[in-house]
């Protein structure tokens, strides 16, 4: 039995459920006579124990469930009765003053909110297109080049020269042996031998790149470094430390060639230069793809999220701040890192939370006025489009569909793009050209 609903604020409410107490000792003594078929105790035989030490053992554990079943039930039969949408879950407390031979308790829970989506025909969106010349071609291929990169000695002659004069360069790699002192005491991390990098990459704060530079193997330098105020050092923060450092081998880069056997390296059986730069064009136009889509999605999620007008259940936020910081906190698990005594706290969450929740309300809203789901077709194109990048585009297909998590991933990001696809229809759009370095960076801090 429930009472009426309480209004108690915009989403939450009250309800008052009871039911006879007879009806959970009856309950109570049913499950007890069932577990007293199996239950054992030293000195009798299976089944074959006294109620009395049946109901001492396991008295307290079933009237819990009972009570738990009973209370869950009739909260759910009140919901339904009164066309309650429950936002996560009721707080559940025995109410006092119950008339006799009744359990009586207060459920206090949010209810879904009422979405208002706004005039779609009316929203500005900005959207970002992006293309893929020779010259995103060509500094791939440099990269593609750096990542095969061998060293030679320098000054030293070989098949491939010798590197020039023997004298420390940008681009160079560099052996080392390094010892710093503040007010002429070493101080720790401020000494190292046969410490290797390659100058020219940034891996060293700037003043050591540039005593380096110049250096002929076997020679010496001393020079002042100056640390940053925000170094991650914090005992030589702010400080300046007196360096010496010693140059004991120096080699030259070696980038390949690009040639036939370079294309072959790439997985170009036939060496063809041609097909090469296509393949990397295609590999270059599916990244570009994929970020402009994401670029997009987020700009529509931007508009959708200023345009509706609802109230989000704290309960739902809650539930999604404990996601994301268990996801946070499995991740970096994941990583090696020792996360036990690590605090989360729910703060550093709430807001990606509140807008996570806030957009999928909006979302959903919007798939079941206009009918945007995910169809089976639909899912089974994007598949094979993850999958074109794949040796064996099958297995990826078994992949998906062996796994009804994964399939549903799929559907997600497929009604996500339905989303996109109508918003982008009805609203005031405008593209604007980004570069792509641009586009590769942002993407990338994002």
């Amino acid at each position: 039995m429930a009472t009426a609903v309480e209004n108690l604020g915009k989403l939450e409410r009250r309800l008052t459920i009871s039911f006879p107490l007879s009806d959970v000792r009856s309950e109570v003594e049913k499950r007890l006579k069932a577990q007293a078929k199996s239950a054992r105790a030293p000195g009798f035989r299976p089944g074959k124990v006294p109620m009395k030490m049946v109901a001492a053992q396991y008295g307290y554990q079933i009237e819990t469930e009972v009570l738990n079943d009973k209370v869950g039930r009739a909260f759910n039969d009140a919901a339904n009765e009164n066309n309650l949408r429950v936002a996560g879950f009721p707080k559940i407390e025995p109410k006092e003053g119950s008339p006799e031979g009744q359990l009586a308790f207060d459920a206090t829970f949010e209810v879904y909110p009422e979405v208002e989506i706004g005039d779609l025909s009316q929203v500005e969106v900005e959207t970002v297109k992006s293309s893929v010349t020779d010259v995103e071609i060509d500094k791939t291929i440099d990269i593609l080049r750096k990542q095969r990169v061998h060293f030679h000695t320098k000054g030293e002659a070989g098949e491939h020269g010798d590197g020039g004069e023997a004298v420390a360069a940008n681009g160079d790699r560099v052996t080392v042996d390094f010892v710093g002192k503040i007010d002429g005491e070493e101080f720790a991390g401020g000494k190292a031998e046969d410490y290797v990098f390659v100058l020219g990459e940034g891996r060293m704060l700037p003043e050591f790149e540039a005593a380096t530079v110049g250096l002929k193997v076997g020679e010496a330098k001393t020079f002042p470094l100056a640390f940053p105020e925000d170094y991650h050092g914090k005992d030589v923060a702010g400080k300046t430390a007196e360096f010496t450092i010693t140059l004991k081998k120096l080699e030259w880069a070696h980038l390949p060639e690009v040639d036939a056997e370079f294309a072959k390296s790439l997985g170009v059986a036939d060496g063809d230069l041609a097909k090469m730069r296509d393949d990397i064009k295609v590999n270059l136009e599916r990244e570009v793809n994929g970020r402009v889509k994401a670029r997009n999605k987020e700009a529509v999620m931007d508009a959708l999220v200023n345009t509706a007008t609802l109230d989000v259940p704290q309960a739902l936020i809650d539930q999604d701040t404990e996601r994301l910081a268990e996801m946070t906190r499995q991740d970096m698990a994941a990583r090696g890192m020792n996360v036990k005594d690590v605090p989360f706290p729910p703060e550093l969450f709430k807001d990606k939370a509140e807008r996570r929740v806030r957009l999928g309300l909006i979302l959903s809203k919007l798939v079941g006025d206009n009918e945007l789901q995910a169809t089976p077709e639909q899912v089974k194109a994007q598949i094979e489009d993850f999958a074109q990048s794949y040796e064996d585009p099958r297995e990826v297909l078994k992949y998906y569909y062996s796994d009804r998590r994964r399939l549903a991933e799929v559907e997600a990001l497929v009604l996500e793009e339905n989303v996109v696809t109508y918003v982008l229809g009805l609203s005031k759009t405008s593209a604007k050209e980004v570069p792509f370095d641009e586009l590769m960076g942002s993407a990338a801090q994002g």
